[in-house]
């Protein structure tokens, strides 16, 4: 796949910010861009790395998680096709290294605006200028309230509510994944799904949690 083959429609359609651009504008921008198609597991970026370029996904989910010195992770937010990164938008703006990793949570297929592209689209795009700084107000909101339950909620109501956010009942997933959901670690996370599994919450399995009710996790979350 090459840039020539990128589809304009949908990339407008997941951007409606660059769906103001002249044909000749937007084929510009595209002649600057790297096309990227990453596997899942693939570190996006690094912590301490220079930014590469502003990132449009077209496809896949970025996972983007903070480090602490100990090993522990945790989750910050997620990109999804049609969103970006604003940390990598902070940091194109400052000129400042990475200081979070990004992780594909599965096959990526991105669109990478090098800096003067970047730069260049927030002056003379007014349209794209409101897209960046209204990604700038929701994840600072997300980031807020993940301050305000990290700081205030107990990890068992933080635990029950990561598992209400599942669409389905059968989540196939590790004790490990969880506690790097919530920045916590293994052994505190096991101990509370054994918790509510003896009161009959959940049911536990070989890297499977089965939620078995829904109303008492809710009441649980609130």
């Amino acid at each position: 796949m090459s840039i020539s083959t990128v589809d304009r429609e949908q990339l407008q359609k997941l951007y409606p910010a660059l769906s103001g651009l002249a044909p000749a504008q937007l084929d510009a921008v595209l002649a600057q861009a790297r096309l990227l198609q990453l596997p899942g597991g693939t570190e996006v970026f690094a912590e301490r790395q220079a930014c590469q370029g502003f990132p449009l996904l077209l496809a896949g989910s970025i996972k983007v998680v903070k480090q602490a010195g100990n090993g522990r992770e945790m989750t910050l937010y997620r990109v999804s096709p049609g969103g970006s990164c604003i940390i990598t938008s902070s940091c194109l703006l400052g000129h400042a290294a990475y200081n979070a990793r990004g992780l594909a949570e599965s096959p990526l297929t991105l669109l990478a605006l090098p800096a003067e592209a970047f730069s260049r689209l927030l002056v003379e795009h007014p349209p794209f200028r409101d897209f960046v700084f209204h990604l700038f107000s929701e994840r600072i909101a997300e980031l807020m309230q993940l301050v305000e339950e990290v700081a205030f909620a107990r990890l068992d109501q933080r635990l029950a509510k990561l598992l209400l956010a599942a669409p389905q009942d059968q989540l196939n997933v590790t004790h490990q994944q969880l506690a790097d959901e919530l920045g916590s670690v293994r052994e505190i996370v096991s101990r509370l799904l054994k918790g509510f599994a003896a009161q009959g919450l959940v049911a536990l399995g070989r890297e499977q949690v089965t939620l078995l009710d829904r109303d008492g996790l809710r009441r649980l979350a609130a």
